[in-house]
């Protein structure tokens, strides 16, 4: 692969990541020794939908593991989406796409949030799943957001 085509790759890819806020954490245990374990919320509004933020609460593990960077973060997390303004729909919406993905290891896991359209309902739909199988499972949770009109006409 050439160097411009990586450059181009790594361009795409990161026009595409949403960086959350983070809103902040609550510490579960308490460490000795590096940081605690706790539980950060962070939100993003939804790239493509105006009108749309979620939350996510995730866990990080502590320790000096988790405070160097190398511990891998449970798949524990729980989402909520909601209408905050208008909703206004792009004129083609993809039936499924990633709004939102965070690593939660150094290697192969994640932790990923999925917008599916339910065109008969009306509904967007936040599916957030992490990339690791726990258990023969993927860890998941769901949102959904009716699109209804906003404020008064």
């Amino acid at each position: 692969m050439t160097p411009r085509i990586a450059l181009s790759l790594l361009l795409a890819l990161s026009a595409t990541t949403l960086r959350a806020e983070q809103i902040g954490c609550v510490t579960t245990e308490w460490k000795l020794i590096g940081a605690n374990h706790r539980v950060c919320v962070e939100s993003f509004v939804d790239p493509k939908v105006p009108g749309v933020t979620c939350h996510v609460s995730q866990a990080r593990t502590g320790g000096v593991g988790g405070s160097l960077g190398l511990a891998q973060d449970p798949s524990q997390f729980s989402l909520a989406c909601r209408q905050t303004g208008p909703i206004v729909l792009p004129a083609s919406l993809p039936k499924d796409a990633v709004v939102f993905s965070e690593d939660t290891s150094m290697l192969f896991k994640e932790t990923r949030v999925m917008r599916l359209w339910d065109e008969a309902h009306r509904t967007l739909v936040y599916l957030a799943i992490s990339r690791k199988l726990i258990n023969g499972a993927p860890a998941n949770s769901i949102s959904t957001v009716p699109v209804m009109p906003w404020g008064e006409k």
